[in-house]
Formats: structure tokens, sequence, C-alpha cells
């Protein structure tokens, strides 16, 4: 079993549990309502991919992560104490969205550089592209946002 691939796949979890528990948080702060409906559905999406993931991991005969980060945390505070100040404008927190979106696309496109079975990587790679277009969703909403 390559621990590379293990490793790989695990720290992409953990990224998918800090979007899941990023977008969940962003979403119960935001003001307007189609937003609200909008995090909450990238927070699924993110506990989908964290579940396919884990399930690969699993498949290779090794144990998934099942938790989110520190820096996690961290971030999640950082959206709360932003939005307590700034009185939950949704242009602050979708800029921490966006945040949180910049270090997914990284750590995707990190681990499409190493050296993956075929399946592992026509997950990642389809799971990157998502990333990618909640990215540039999250960054377009953003801009449009009055502050």
């Amino acid at each position: 079993m390559n621990t590379t691939t293990h490793s790989t796949l695990n720290g992409l979890i953990e990224i998918c549990k800090d979007g899941q528990d990023g977008f969940r948080d962003a979403s119960e702060n935001i003001k307007h309502s189609d937003l609200k409906t909008l995090l909450s559905g990238y927070s699924l999406q993110r506990s989908k991919f964290a579940g396919d993931l884990q399930q690969l991991v699993i498949g290779l005969g090794q144990e998934p992560e099942t938790a989110s980060s520190l820096v996690s945390a961290i971030h999640r505070s950082w959206i709360d104490l932003k939005a307590a100040f700034t009185k939950g404008s949704d242009h602050a927190i979708l800029t921490e969205c966006e945040r949180g979106e910049d270090y997914a696309v990284s750590a995707y496109f990190k681990a499409l550089e190493e050296d993956l079975p075929a399946h592992i990587r026509e997950t990642i790679s389809t799971q990157s592209r998502s990333v990618q277009a909640a990215h540039d969703d999250i960054r377009d909403r953003r801009d449009a946002c009055a502050e």
C-alpha cells in the first residue's frame, strides 16, 4: 500500500471536512436566503466528497480521517468573529469562504501532482473541478455583493 496515496486521501478528507464545517457555519451567519441555501449545498457537497474519499481509503485497507483540522476551527472562529463585527455582511462572509476555497483548490492541485492509482486520480480530478467551480461561484457572488 502506497503511504503517499493514503496520506494524500486523508489530507483531502480533512480539507473536505473543513469545507463542510466552514460552509455550514457561513450559511448560519449569512443574511440572504439564496446564499444560505447555496452555502448549505456546498457543505453537503463536501460531506459527500469526504465520504467518497473515506471509501477509497477503506478500499486501500487503511483507516480514513474522520475529523476536520485545527486550522479549520480557527478559520470558522474567524468567520464568526468577522460576522459579529460586520453584523453578518454577506460580502465579508463570502470573502472568508473564498479564502477557504483558495486553500481547497490548492490542496486538490497538489494531490493531482502525486502518483496515484487511476481510479483514485479520477475521483480527485472530478472533485477538484467541482471545488474550482465552487470557488469561482463564491468569488463571483462576493464581487456582486455591495460592501
